[in-house]
């Protein structure tokens, strides 16, 4: 689930200037970075790049008190350190993983010609783009880059698995929501700027 192909044609650049271009063109140019920047089996650079998106959506989360985190030893920046790694490194992977799991059970049911699990694990790490500033505590900001990421996905869907935006809507929401409004926890000021809308 995490091949790392060396050569592959069509696969990203490595490194952190392959990372900042990789951001920088699927926010820029989503559709061509899917068509052209996501190639089967080369779940890698993905990979590290989602873990990297995480790394900046946590650290002022910790770094402002948003999220409380065990103390060890009495270290409270090493433990931030620690506990940060963790959750880029360690739980951001897993939940990667499942949700893609989940898409992958979604669109077997309802696409027959499609690509591989592979290809939705790298479609699903790249649109996470947007969220390297959900951890700014800012609601309208975290609930504009979730949106702006659900939105990256389902076209990333689309392209990559060959299907209209509107199937790619219906059939990848659900796995969107879970990876980008609770993955990522901006469900939470959404809620609180619908209940903070102006009626009438």
């Amino acid at each position: 689930m995490t091949q790392w192909v060396e050569d592959v044609e069509g696969g990203r650049r490595r490194g952190p200037i392959g990372i900042a271009l990789a951001w920088t063109e699927v926010l820029i140019r989503p559709r061509r970075f899917f068509a052209d920047g996501v190639a089967p089996g080369d779940q890698g650079p993905g990979l590290t790049f989602v873990v990297v998106v995480v790394l900046f959506a946590q650290a002022p989360r910790f770094a402002l008190g948003v999220d409380p985190f065990p103390v060890l030893g009495g270290q409270t920046v090493l433990s931030g350190v620690f506990w940060l790694v963790a959750v880029a490194v360690l739980v951001a992977p897993v939940v990667l993983h499942v949700v893609a799991a989940l898409q992958t059970v979604i669109l077997a049911a309802a696409v027959d010609d499609r690509a591989g699990v592979s290809e939705t694990v790298q479609v699903l790490a790249y649109a996470s783009a947007p969220c390297v500033v959900v951890g700014v505590p800012v609601g309208p900001l975290q609930v504009a880059a979730a949106v702006w990421a659900i939105g990256l996905y389902v076209l990333g869907l689309a392209v990559v698995h060959e299907i209209s935006g509107i199937r790619a809507a219906g059939l990848g929401f659900s796995p969107a929501v879970l990876a980008y409004g609770l993955g990522f926890r901006t469900l939470a000021p959404a809620r609180e700027l619908l209940l903070n809308l102006p009626v009438g």
